[in-house]
């Protein structure tokens, strides 16, 4: 199950990106020195996602009379750095979260994408490049996007709602349990955060300030004081509630409301559940701003080879995006990809290209890895305590993680 857009595995690899320590998975070790000729591309795709990218690179290679190998890492970065200054390294990465681009940018190894690469009108939305720009240069090249969005039991709702409050009252008549969600991870209460006017980092796109930390101001405040109030007021969920809780009141029919991915679709699927999916209901006046993950390639700037690169990488962009959706749910972010039959004909992945259109980037430098334990003090306001003084000790923390990331 690829849940939270990959985001628990490459975290883990963030993590190690952070320290610049092994033990996060075994360092691809290569050839002492590799053919000059021979474009080596590393891929952070699942096992069946590299064996297809294989199939289409290689497609480019005989036609174009190069040789590609394609390998599947899940290497520290530390063990990336090594590799990239020895020869040793890919000339070409695809399939990386671009959360963890950051840390890659800081240390110089991304080659900035070339003017004439791609029109960006082609692209289901500007925020796909912001994931993947630095101050108004893309160093990446966007390939597919996720994020969450509203189940629905269509057995039981005769109308999706349109508003948060809406959705909360149909709840509330369905039962004491009619809306759960993961709502102790950060990753889904974001939505609530941004929505009333909170946010991670402040600054412009591409230019983030890690000194405006937006988790406790006065618009976070609200959305906490909102998430808690659906579990000690209204009592639709426990304080310690769980994904896997979560995921199972949704199949047994306690739960008419759910929020996930398209990690959840086949697990809803199995257990024979007759549901929708839709962009969540407005909330706070506005459209609801989910995070947003979005898979990205780029080119090293180590490689000798960066022209030869760039032309694969480009056969790859443009010929792997319905091919990846059929064997692993990815969503393209290519028009032309997501106007096919295939794709267009899906209620739920439409659901959540619906979503897409109002979803954030998460934050694509290295710091924001210093959010996600703060956040877990979550659990202390769905258990009763002050918002206010919740967000305050939230707050102090990422700068404390942030201080200690940089000494």
């Amino acid at each position: 199950m690829r849940k939270k857009l990959k985001i628990i595995t490459m975290l883990v690899v963030g993590i190690c990106f952070t320290s610049m320590l092994g033990g996060c998975g075994k360092p691809y070790q290569g050839s002492a020195e590799k053919d000059s000729k021979e474009i080596v591309v590393w891929s952070y795709l699942m096992d069946n996602e590299v064996e297809e990218l294989n199939n289409i690179a290689q497609e480019w290679a005989k036609e174009n009379g190069k040789k590609v190998k394609v390998v599947k890492d899940n290497s520290p970065f530390q063990s990336f750095l090594q590799a990239a200054n020895s020869s040793k390294g890919p000339d070409l990465v695809f399939g990386l979260t671009h959360n963890n681009l950051g840390t890659f940018h800081q240390a110089g190894l991304l080659a900035e994408v070339p003017q004439d690469f791609a029109n960006r009108d082609d692209y289901v939305n500007s925020a796909v490049w912001d994931a993947v720009s630095y101050d108004g240069k893309a160093y990446g090249v966007p390939l597919s996007m996720e994020t969450y969005a509203l189940f629905y039991n269509k057995d039981k709702v005769k109308e999706v709602p349109k508003t948060i409050e809406d959705l909360v009252s149909q709840a509330k008549a369905y039962g004491p349990s009619g809306f759960q969600f993961s709502m102790n991870e950060f990753y889904y209460g974001a939505a609530f955060v941004q929505s009333y006017g909170g946010y991670i980092f402040g600054g412009d796109k591409g230019s983030l300030k890690v000194d405006d930390i937006g988790l406790a101001n006065d618009g976070a405040i609200k959305a906490y004081k909102f998430l808690q109030d659906l579990v000690q007021r209204d009592k639709f969920m426990p304080a310690d509630i769980t994904a896997d809780i979560a995921n199972s009141s949704f199949k047994s029919g306690n739960a008419i409301f759910y929020i996930g991915g398209p990690w959840d679709i086949s697990g809803f699927k199995d257990a024979g559940v007759n549901f929708g999916v839709v962009k969540l209901p407005k909330i706070n006046g506005g459209e609801a701003k989910t995070l947003m993950g979005v898979q990205a390639g780029f080119v090293s700037s180590k490689s000798p080879i960066q022209d030869d690169a760039w032309k694969l990488m480009k056969y790859l962009a443009n010929n792997s995006g319905e091919r990846l959706y059929k064997i692993g749910n990815r969503i393209p972010v290519l028009k032309t990809e997501l106007n096919k039959d295939e794709i267009k004909n899906n209620e739920f992945t439409q659901g959540f290209i619906s979503q897409t259109s109002s979803a954030v980037p998460i934050p694509n430098i290295p710091e924001i890895e210093a959010i996600w334990k703060p956040m877990d003090n979550m659990s202390r306001i769905l258990n009763g305590e002050d918002p206010a003084t919740v967000a305050k000790d939230i707050e102090k923390a990422v700068q404390d993680n942030i201080k200690a990331s940089n000494n």
